[in-house]
Order: C-alpha cells, then sequence, then structure tokens
C-alpha cells in the first residue's frame, strides 16, 4: 500500500503581489506569504509605512518588496502592474485586500461615500484581477488570485448597505472569473472574514451597541484577529488548495450558519 502525501503548503520559488499591504489584514497575508517562502510584494497608497512593513519582514528573513500603488486609480495600476512584471516576472499569487467602508443607514448613504467605497471595493478590485489574471494568461501560466471580501458578502448588516453590495460584487466577479479561466489553470477565489481587530474597525468595536451585536453574531464568543487569516491565504494560495476555484472561504466564527 502506497499512502498518499498531503499537497504542499510551501510556496517557495512563488511570487505574490498583496495589495492593501501596509496594515491590517493585508500585512497580515504579506507575513503569512512570505513565512511560507514566497516573494511578496507589497502594494499600498501609502510609500512610508509600506517601506516600514517590508522592513520589518525582510529583519524576519522574508523577501519582500515595496510597490506604491493606489487599486482605485486603474490606468496608473494597470501600468504599475505590467512594469512590475516586465522588470521582475509574473505574479503567481494575488492577494487583494485593499478596501474600505463609510458606514451609513441606506436612506442617508450620500452619493460621494457610494462612489468612492465602488471604486475601491470593486472597480479597483475587478481590474486589479484582471491586470494579474491577464498577465498570467499571455505567458500560458496558472495562479492562484484571491479577493478578501467578507462575511458580509453573505447577509446584510447594519448601517452597511454599500459595504454589502460592494463585496456581494465582488463574490459575483469572482466567480465569473474563476468559471472563465479555470481551463487555464488559474484559480480564483475570495476570503469573507467576520468583524477582525484592526485600525479600520476600531471606530466600530468602541460603540457599545455594535459591539454587542457583532458578540452575539459571532458563535464562537469572540471577534477575529488577523492570525485567523493567515492560514487560509497560505492554503489558498498553495498546492494544497490545486481544485479550489470560484468559492468563499468563511472565516466568521459562524455568524452566517444561521
Amino acid at each position: 500500500m502506497i499512502l498518499p502525501k498531503t499537497p504542499s503548503f510551501r510556496l517557495d520559488g512563488k511570487r505574490a503581489l498583496v495589495a492593501g499591504a501596509s496594515s491590517g489584514i493585508g500585512l497580515a497575508c504579506a507575513a503569512a506569504l512570505g513565512e511560507a517562502g514566497a516573494t511578496v510584494t507589497l502594494a499600498a497608497r501609502r510609500a512610508d509605512v509600506l517601506e516600514e512593513a517590508v522592513l520589518e519582514m525582510q529583519a524576519a528573513g522574508m523577501d519582500a518588496h515595496a510597490l506604491p500603488v493606489d487599486v482605485s486609480d486603474v490606468k496608473s495600476m494597470q501600468e504599475t502592474i505590467a512594469a512590475a512584471v516586465n522588470n521582475d516576472g509574473l505574479f503567481d499569487i494575488l492577494v487583494n485586500s485593499a478596501g474600505m467602508a463609510r458606514h451609513s443607514p441606506a436612506t442617508e448613504t450620500a452619493e460621494e461615500d457610494f462612489d468612492f467605497v465602488s471604486n475601491l471595493n470593486i472597480k479597483g478590485a475587478y481590474f486589479l484581477t484582471q491586470a494579474v489574471g491577464k498577465e498570467l494568461m499571455a505567458a500560458g501560466k496558472p495562479g492562484s488570485l484571491i479577493n478578501i471580501s467578507s462575511q458580509m458578502a453573505h447577509v446584510g448588516g447594519l448601517d452597511r448597505a454599500v459595504y454589502c453590495a460592494t463585496k456581494h460584487a465582488v463574490e459575483g466577479f469572482t466567480k465569473s472569473m474563476a468559471i472563465e479561466w479555470g481551463k487555464t489553470g488559474i484559480r480564483v477565489n475570495t476570503i469573507c472574514p467576520t468583524f477582525i481587530r484592526t485600525d479600520m474597525t476600531r471606530a466600530t468595536f468602541e460603540q457599545a451597541d455594535k459591539r454587542a451585536w457583532i458578540e452575539d453574531k459571532i458563535k464562537l464568543g469572540r471577534v477575529g484577529e488577523v492570525e485567523d487569516i493567515m492560514g487560509a491565504v497560505v492554503y489558498l494560495a498553495s498546492d494544497a488548495a490545486a481544485l479550489v476555484t470560484g468559492t468563499a472561504l468563511l472565516i466568521d466564527g459562524g455568524w452566517t450558519a444561521e
């Protein structure tokens, strides 16, 4: 009898691009991929913070580089990605963690807030995934493209009509791209976290009523930490997930189970 062997979770020899990598979930994803052996390019708008993150990863023995880019500026972003690929080679892995929320009751949504959130969460995410996917297809190479979505892509939420709309849209284009690109060996998936303790969620956690609502919904009885996302991103990026595409990996503590 020959026992099967678990496919490798290692990412040695792979190049990864992580957008929104200067803090929070994006930075955690970059660190996780770096720990697994990938060469990681951290992309974000804040060049100073980005460089600090890169230096921290390098000090920990990881192969990390900075790429200042604004994902919501589609033309500039596409040119930046093309130049990076031309100079240093294809990205085998994409993690798109660039995202934003501006919460309000649906009756009070301002058009400028709708446009701001949509331009980054939908338009930027769509064209960033397209840009990396097109480069892989042109070279005839497989890859793993991961969009950081949300549990709010599967449910509704108080004061979150715009945010929920954008994340539902991310799920839609992720599935469609997975269908279109499957024959090329390019996998496209989402990770859908619950409320994770980051700078972006601090204001929500500081409101007693919102904190109580969150803790009641999360069946495991605690809010998420960025470390809860790290294993999932390595899994989807690796050969261990070779047959996984067009799916949403929910890391929500049971929020959407009911």
